[in-house]
């Protein structure tokens, strides 16, 4: 894995499997059933689907709590408030739909961990619009509480930060530690199948260097799937969006730094290529003739007076990344990105920026115990 980055001080490539804090042992993975891909089984629409079934048979009988309000224009917010209300009923059908979802979640993590790229997993991080609920912790801490009883040694827990700033905090994981010295801040690009969204991060470097104190000073959000854009109708706005934040960062004295950390669905190949899973965004992202970093390279040539650099890599990896600085209690760790799909990746920490060993692993560590009593 060492040719997939030039040092830990220089920039890494495209998609790379190792970055300055972690090894990325696997993303993106399709695994499937005889129903399909699993990640069906486990995404926002699937929740939706099965809130469905649940309400089918009070419909019947005239008795929908939720009258004529399809399943999938109900809010979040609206569901969370139902989970409290006065109404038992509906209170029940939310309660049950979340119990069948915890169900298929556990199924397709079980999946998941059953694989070699996700052995000897310590903690999963659960991300994605569906975990911003009050229904979809529950739902995790659901599907944690079957793990156990199934004797799973994994953590399941929400994310910390808010998903969509996770999006682009993610995004510092993917620079090079010299970058922090001398900037206070990144640009960062969370794309979706339905919206793109552009931010400006600050490190908070010198309050915290594990980046556990950074924050999202700014971001722009362009909902891309009510204006049906061109791909490169999609990409000149984006430029547009980064300019903008660039202006207004530089107008607020902020050290921006030349360099923009990049999220977007998909196998990203190591010269900024889109390989697979991009049929979400506008227009044909996987053509061999696209590459969307040279093209923002092009149209953002330098900030602040140095040449741009770019890194761009799967959506689910970089939001996982935002969690770094809080899993150095573990060695070996994913994320399970809950939205359109089930975005998911699988990490392990390498040494840390002052030289000292990464954190060894709970088996290894128990392994290495045992080896030490036996020799005595």
């Amino acid at each position: 894995m060492a040719e997939d980055i030039l040092t830990t001080t220089g920039i890494a490539r495209h998609g790379a499997a190792r970055l300055p804090s972690v090894d990325v042992d696997s993303f993106n993975i399709e695994l499937k059933d005889e129903d399909g891909f699993l990640g069906d089984r486990a995404s926002k629409g699937a929740f939706r689907r099965i809130f469905d079934r649940w309400r089918k048979p009070l419909r019947k009988s005239d008795e929908d709590p939720f009258g004529d309000e399809p399943s999938d224009k109900i809010s979040k917010k609206t569901l969370d408030a139902i989970l409290v209300g006065e109404d038992t009923e509906a209170s029940a059908v939310v309660h049950s739909a979340i119990e069948e979802f915890a169900q298929e979640l556990a199924y397709v993590t079980r999946r998941f961990l059953k694989t070699k790229a996700w052995a000897k997993t310590e903690r999963i991080v659960v991300g994605g619009g569906f975990r911003e609920s009050r229904l979809g912790e529950l739902a995790i801490a659901r599907t944690q509480i079957i793990l156990k009883s199934e004797d799973f040694k994994v953590d399941m827990v929400p994310i910390r930060f808010h998903p969509d700033d996770a999006g682009l905090i993610g995004a510092l994981h993917l620079a090079p530690s010299w970058i922090f010295e001398a900037h206070d801040s990144i640009l960062a690009v969370d794309i979706g199948g339905t919206n793109i969204r552009c931010g400006v991060v600050e490190t908070r470097w010198k309050r915290a260097r594990d980046l556990s104190k950074a924050a999202v000073w700014k971001s722009e959000l362009w909902r891309h799937a009510d204006d049906e854009p061109t791909r490169d109708g999609a990409v000149k706005r984006l430029v547009k969006m980064l300019k903008d934040l660039i202006a207004a960062a530089e107008a607020d004295g902020l050290k921006l730094a030349p360099f923009i950390g990049i999220a977007c669905p998909g196998v990203i190949d190591e010269d900024g290529s889109i390989e697979k899973g991009a049929q979400n965004l506008p227009g044909n992202w996987e053509s061999s003739k696209f590459n969307l970093p040279g093209s923002l390279v092009e149209a953002i040539p330098e900030i602040g007076g140095h040449d741009t650099a770019i890194v761009m890599h799967n959506d689910g990896v970089v939001q996982g990344l935002a969690e770094v600085p809080f899993m150095q209690d573990v060695g070996r760790w994913g994320v399970l990105t809950i939205g359109t799909g089930l975005g998911n990746a699988r990490y392990t920490n390498r040494k840390k920026d002052n030289g000292k060993d990464e954190k060894k692993p709970k088996d290894d560590e128990e392994a290495e115990k045992k080896a030490k009593k036996a020799k005595a």
